[in-house]
């Protein structure tokens, strides 16, 4: 039987194009207002981050562009699967975010989704700084030479 506040979760959706397309500086841990619709999609793994990105308005974090598909038992309450989805962070983070974003190039791209050990959603928010082209050709030169030794 399991322990009082632990969850068996499988949940880990990681967008693999941000760690491609971009230099990831910061990473924040933040909390998503999610319906309830959508945290039961989460639990069977059916989300996609790869268009997603973060923008602050008024002091709040949104996460954007985001596709948790919709509920397959869902009804006429179900949600709407690319709708702003707001990030709980607190003040001091995001001050720290808009201070970084300040930067010439600089992005909010939500890097994993998952739900940790209390059985919360988590969306890890990382700021990002887009690579050049001889940047992501390194990057691939790099993992073929890992995988050519991993191999040897």
């Amino acid at each position: 039987m399991a322990s009082k506040g632990r969850f068996d979760s499988a949940v880990n959706v990681r967008n693999k194009k941000a760690y491609f397309d971009f230099h990831i500086l910061d990473t924040w841990q933040a909390g998503i207002a999610l319906m309830g619709t959508e945290i039961k999609v989460i639990r069977e793994n059916k989300v996609n981050l790869q268009d997603a990105y973060c923008h602050i308005i008024d002091g709040e974090v949104y996460m954007v562009n985001a596709h948790i598909a919709p509920y397959d038992q869902g009804t006429h309450y179900n949600h709407t699967p690319r709708r702003d989805r707001k990030l709980l962070l607190k003040k001091k983070e995001i001050l720290k975010m808009q201070k970084a974003l300040g930067d010439k190039g600089m992005t909010l791209i939500p890097t994993r989704l998952y739900i940790n050990d209390r059985g919360l959603c988590k969306v890890e928010v990382g700021t990002a700084k887009g690579k050049k082209n001889f940047d992501k050709r390194d990057t691939i030169k790099e993992r073929d030479v890992a995988r050519d030794m991993e191999r040897e």
